[in-house]
């Protein structure tokens, strides 16, 4: 009596990947467009890590062109007498004393007010604070001019002025040209000119936002008592913290208490970081993204399932075990992710390096964020792909051939 059975035949992995691939090549369009929500998923993904990671390498060249080894020791105000601690005029020379620092300058509030004009009334003033500056605190600070000259030895008791990037901007004076008179500006009553203007100093903030005044001439001009506000120093970097510890007892012996010592380089990287919060929330919205996705291809599965009853049926007649109908959805779901994987790190991988050229970042993108986000496809379509795959395998061959 002869075997009557369909044959049973086995699959191998490129029998199945080309059964996986038979329903995306017969309806692209519709494949397309399940795929995009993946794509636009995953790509989101790609950019909200490419982005953080992008901004915090050019944080680091950042840092380390202005050199993370700046130390800032600050008089703060005591509560009791509401006012700020008499540090010693030559504060900064003692901090230079200290064995891992190479460097050291000062400023001091004057509390000054500055002007444009004589003509404006002093409770109009510009909000600017004018302080006095040793002739090396430029070198300190690392901070360059972007027109005329700095305060120097020479210049530095005469009634001469550096303005900040900020400060210069709000008092309307972002150049200097040869040939014409230098502008001045009105302090305290007296007719300062501008001799130089600084670039962006991002290791001090304030410093923008300053009008810089030499030593004695503050001491000259504007009643200024000598005891300096904030010592900046340059330590060795493998020897910082323990400058740092040592630095407020230096500058104020009496009263080490009333000196708060920070690192600016740590402060601006606090800062970077505070700007990338949102980063959470994108990924929020990437996972929602996905998630929309995923419906998207489990409903474009379950289709394709119910369209092609008949081919189930044909092939569950001719030998195809419920395992292989299985295998074969799954496999479609699952390219169908992957492919929308693919183009999801390529557009992530686009966007960023776009937008790292837009704010002249290097362009960086993890190999975790592109491998992270090809998995993820992987994940959804293994799940979007599981119903209907079961689903098909339980179809009977009768069943699904008398489908209409």
């Amino acid at each position: 009596m002869s075997d009557t059975r369909p044959h049973r035949f086995r699959l191998d992995p490129l029998d199945v990947l080309g059964l996986g691939v038979v329903g995306l090549r017969s309806r692209p369009l519709r494949a397309a467009l399940a795929a995009l929500g993946i794509a636009i998923g995953i790509a989101t993904m790609v950019v909200v890590v490419g982005i953080p990671a992008s901004s915090q390498q050019a944080l680091d060249r950042q840092l380390s062109a202005l050199g993370t080894n700046l130390l800032r020791a600050q008089a703060t105000i005591d509560e009791q007498t509401d006012k700020l601690p008499p540090v010693p005029e030559r504060a900064d020379a003692m901090a230079e004393r200290i064995g891992p620092v190479t460097a050291a300058s000062a400023v001091a509030n004057t509390h000054a007010q500055v002007r444009r004009t004589d003509k404006i009334p002093p409770e109009q003033s510009s909000g600017l604070t004018v302080l006095a500056a040793r002739p090396d605190l430029l070198s300190v600070l690392d901070a360059q001019l972007v027109a005329g000259t700095p305060i120097t030895a020479r210049n530095e008791s005469l009634p001469v002025v550096v303005l900040g990037e900020k400060a210069a901007s709000r008092l309307g004076i972002t150049s200097l040209r040869r040939g014409e008179p230098s502008p001045k500006v009105w302090i305290n009553n007296r007719w300062f000119t501008v001799i130089g203007i600084l670039g962006a100093t991002p290791l001090d903030p304030d410093i923008e936002r300053s009008v810089l005044v030499g030593w004695e001439a503050a001491r000259t001009w504007l009643g200024f008592d000598g005891h300096p506000t904030v010592v900046y120093a340059r330590a060795d970097e493998s020897q910082l913290e323990s400058a740092r510890s040592v630095l407020p007892a230096t500058v104020y012996p009496e009263n080490p208490a009333r000196i708060k010592a920070s690192r600016p380089s740590d402060a601006l990287a606090a800062k970077r970081i505070a700007e990338t919060t949102f980063s959470g929330l994108f990924l929020g919205l990437a996972a929602v993204a996905l998630l929309v996705g995923g419906v998207g291809v489990a409903n474009t599965m379950v289709i394709s399932v119910l369209e092609r009853k008949r081919e189930i049926g044909l092939r569950r007649a001719l030998g195809a075990t419920k395992g292989q109908i299985r295998t074969q959805f799954f496999t479609e779901s699952v390219v169908l992710c992957l492919l929308g994987g693919l183009t999801g790190v390529l557009l992530g991988v686009l966007g960023t390096a776009i937008y790292s050229a837009l704010r002249s970042w290097p362009a960086v993108v993890p190999l975790e964020a592109a491998l992270g986000g090809l998995g993820s496809a992987m994940a959804i379509g293994a799940l979007a792909g599981l119903y209907p795959a079961i689903r098909a395998s339980r179809l009977t061959p009768t069943e699904a051939l008398a489908a209409p």
